[in-house]
C-alpha cells in the first residue's frame, strides 16, 4: 500500500509493508519537510559526509522503494522505516525533530488501529476528502471506487500480476477501453501536475461511476473466464474496459454531453490555501 501523508502540510510519500508490517517513508521528502531545503538530494549528501557512521550504514538504513515521482511516474527512492528515520534525525539539526517524532508515533498507531478496525481506516480517508472539501456524495463513490480497485488487484495479485509495470499496463487497458483515454492522457487533459495527484481525485461523479465500471466489470471476467498470467488478463480488461465504454457512449448520445471533461478538483486545495491565510 503507497499514499501521500501530509506532515505540517508537507507531502511525505509513504510505502506500507505487509510482510514487516512497517510504514517506510521517502527521505528527500521528510528531509525537505524538516529543513525546508530547496534541494534535498545536495541536503543528504552533506548531512552523510559529516556523519560517517550513518554513511557508512545508509544502504541498511533506506533500502530503494518504487514511489510516484514528481513527473507522475514510479521511481525507486530512498526510503527508511520509523527506526531508520530516528537515526537519520539525528544529524539533522531542526526544530521540527520532535513534533515529527511525535507525527511518526501516530501515523504508525494510526495503522495498527486500522489493521484491528479497517472501518478506520475509511473513516480517516472520509474525513481527510472533507476536509479538502468534496461533497458528501462525491466522498461516497470515491470510497466505494478504492473498494472495487482493491478488489480487481487482488484478483491480479492471485492471477500472477506482480510487476508494477504490468498493474500500470493493464489499468491502461481498461482506460483506454472506457474512456479512449490512458491515465497519463487522462491526466494532461485535466492539467493534473505530476507530484502528489491522483487522477480519480479529480474525476466528476459520472467519471468515477464509469471507472468503477469498467474496473467491477473486468473483476467479474476475470473470475469468469479464470484468467491466468499477464495475456489473458489484458484481454480480460480490454473487454472490461469496453463494456464500459459502450455504456459511456450510449449516455452521451443520450444526453448530448461527454462524460469526459476537462474539470478538475485543484481549486478545492487553492480555497483551503486561501482560508488558512
Amino acid at each position: 500500500m503507497s499514499n501521500i501523508k501530509l506532515f505540517e502540510s508537507v507531502k511525505i510519500r509513504s510505502h506500507w509493508n505487509e510482510e514487516e508490517q512497517k510504514w517506510y517513508f521517502s527521505v528527500a521528502d521528510v528531509i525537505e519537510a524538516l529543513t525546508d531545503t530547496v534541494n534535498p538530494k545536495d541536503y543528504i549528501k552533506k548531512m552523510r559526509k559529516r556523519d560517517p557512521e550513518l554513511n557508512f550504514n545508509w544502504g541498511t538504513i533506506c533500502p530503494p522503494l518504487e514511489m510516484i515521482a514528481a513527473d507522475g511516474k514510479k521511481r525507486k527512492v530512498q526510503a527508511a522505516n520509523v527506526e531508520g528515520l530516528l537515526r537519520i534525525i539525528q544529524s539533522i539539526p531542526s526544530p521540527k525533530a520532535e513534533p515529527f517524532k511525535r507525527w511518526l508515533a501516530r501515523v504508525g498507531y494510526e495503522r495498527l488501529e486500522e489493521i484491528e478496525n479497517p472501518e478506520l481506516a475509511s473513516q480517516r480517508i472520509r474525513e481527510i476528502y472533507k476536509a479538502k472539501g468534496y461533497s458528501d456524495e462525491w466522498i461516497e463513490k470515491r470510497l466505494r471506487g478504492i473498494a472495487v480497485r482493491d478488489e480487481l488487484t487482488d484478483q491480479w495479485h492471485k492471477r500472477g500480476i506482480k510487476e508494477q509495470k504490468e498493474f500500470a499496463i493493464l489499468t491502461s487497458e481498461i482506460s483506454r477501453a472506457t474512456f479512449g483515454l490512458s491515465p497519463s492522457e487522462y491526466k494532461e487533459l485535466k492539467k493534473l501536475p505530476g507530484k502528489g495527484e491522483n487522477l480519480r481525485d479529480h474525476m466528476t461523479d459520472l467519471e468515477l461511476i464509469f471507472t468503477m465500471l469498467g474496473e467491477a466489470s473486468t473483476t467479474e471476467i476475470t473470475k469468469k473466464v479464470d484468467a491466468k498470467g499477464f495475456v489473458e488478463n489484458k484481454t480480460a480488461a480490454k473487454k472490461g474496459g469496453k463494456i464500459a465504454g459502450d455504456a459511456r457512449v450510449a449516455l452521451e448520445k443520450e444526453t448530448g454531453k461527454s462524460i469526459v471533461t476537462e474539470e478538475n478538483y485543484l481549486q478545492l486545495a487553492e480555497k483551503k490555501k486561501r482560508r488558512l491565510k
